[in-house]
């Protein structure tokens, strides 16, 4: 893969110049490399979710480029307040796309210049046009493709179109579904209805993350075929008490052995076997796996729940810091990171560079939804599928585009909130 190019520099490469590395001694005289060196030294604080902070990413970050990332972990609703009250206590922001109707208004946000962007066109099509080859995907919610084009690089309202400006770069995203053990319940599971199936009473789990909870919850109303809503991701006040209702019932009559918050809860729900079938994410599925516990990332007919994440910059972002942020920006769609991400279950924003850093067989077993031709591993060396295994939910035309919606902050967010915690008190 060959290096950015910075033509605005007559051609010298970025990654050489920031690294300051032999390519830069050449070019300088000796006596002004030291200074050089010193001027580049960059710290980049990159808040975000704990999830998303992988430590090998930052360091092999660092190997390449000498900037370095300090990660300032703090929860989903806290990385959207930071970024509404305090948008100078970080220099790259990791936030999920249903959080930027709260984020853009306050103009915290500066439109990130795609002409930056070595590999913007690149952007699987499902962010830029809302499609998965060629068709288009359910967009009920957040859908990324709704908020991810500004009007301009100080803007506060998205554009209706593609622009030059973007709100984020996708960074991680997938779509989910029920996890379930599927050698304790011994026969297969098509239906998000089945999370409120009696016969799995006290053995089953729903994630409590009000914004997400309900949307799976609604998968389930709809699959039940208690009510059709117009968009799960905007309910109105009475689709939300409906919504409660039902989960209400399915409680008080002994449905639920725990409501989740936590990922390693989930894991450890399903891996003891006091849970058979849950809300769940992938990765998860893949933690339980590691430990040579059946598990299943199960399809199913009515489609998936998407969710994605990307980086933004702050408004006042100016300078070496922002040249910095364009720099990660850019090595973080070239390939290692995009490969590093996919071996965790999540997919990468650009699949073509992510497809030069892995072995033909991990793209087939991963993307392709062909089985494992040996042993998968992920990026710690462990083995999370056999040789001869299928990924669930197939190939990544499979998976995404079964999407039927996004999550999303409804307009109706506190009422939502306010009725939810009616539900977990219950």
């Amino acid at each position: 893969m060959s290096e950015p190019v910075d033509s605005s520099r007559n051609g010298l490469q970025r990654r050489t110049l920031i690294q300051g590395g032999a390519g830069l001694a050449g070019i300088l005289a000796s006596g002004m490399a030291p200074f050089v060196h010193a001027q580049e030294k960059i710290v980049l604080r990159y808040l975000g979710t704990a999830v998303n902070q992988d430590k090998a990413i930052a360091e092999k970050f660092k190997a390449d480029t000498g900037i370095e990332i300090q990660y300032v972990a703090v929860t989903t609703d806290d990385v959207t307040k930071r970024a509404v009250t305090a948008p100078n206590s970080f220099d790259l922001i990791d936030t999920e796309f249903f959080s930027l109707k709260k984020i853009v208004p306050t103009g915290n946000l500066k439109g990130i210049d795609s002409k930056r962007v070595k590999n913007a066109d690149k952007i699987t099509s499902l962010f830029t046009k809302g499609e998965v080859a060629g068709k288009k995907v359910g967009d009920q919610g957040t859908a990324p493709v709704k908020v991810i084009y500004l009007e301009g690089e100080k803007s506060k309202v998205f554009a209706k179109s593609a622009t030059q400006f973007m709100s984020l770069i996708p960074t991680t995203y997938n779509a989910d579904t029920l996890g379930i053990r599927p050698d304790l319940i011994k026969r297969p599971i098509t239906s998000w209805a089945e999370l409120l199936n009696p016969e799995f009473k006290g053995k089953a789990a729903i994630l409590n993350i009000p914004s997400i909870g309900i949307m799976d919850a609604a998968m389930v109303v709809e699959a039940k075929g208690i009510h059709k809503y117009k968009d799960k991701g905007n309910m109105t006040k009475a689709e939300i008490d409906l919504t409660i209702k039902t989960l209400i019932e399915a409680k008080k009559a002994g449905q639920f052995r725990a409501l989740w918050k936590d990922f390693n809860e989930s894991v450890n729900l399903m891996a003891s076997g006091e849970v058979v079938i849950q809300s769940m994410w992938s990765p998860a599925v893949t933690a339980v796996r590691s430990k040579g516990i059946d598990c299943t990332f199960q399809p199913l007919k009515e489609g998936y729940r998407a969710w994605a994440s990307g980086f933004g910059l702050p408004a006042t972002l100016s300078g070496k810091k922002l040249d910095g942020a364009y720099e990660f920006i850019n090595w973080f769609l070239d390939g290692w990171a995009g490969a590093y991400l996919n071996r965790q279950g999540y997919y990468s924003a650009v699949l073509e560079t992510a497809k030069t850093k892995m072995e033909a067989y991990e793209w087939a077993y991963w993307m392709e939804g062909k089985a494992a031709a040996q042993d998968i591993k992920s990026p710690q060396g462990d083995v999370i599928a056999k040789a001869g295994s299928v990924r669930d939910g197939g190939s990544y035309e499979a998976r995404m585009g079964g999407i039927a919606c996004w999550n999303a902050v409804m307009d109706e967010n506190e009422y939502m909130v306010r009725k939810w915690n009616e539900f977990v008190a219950a």
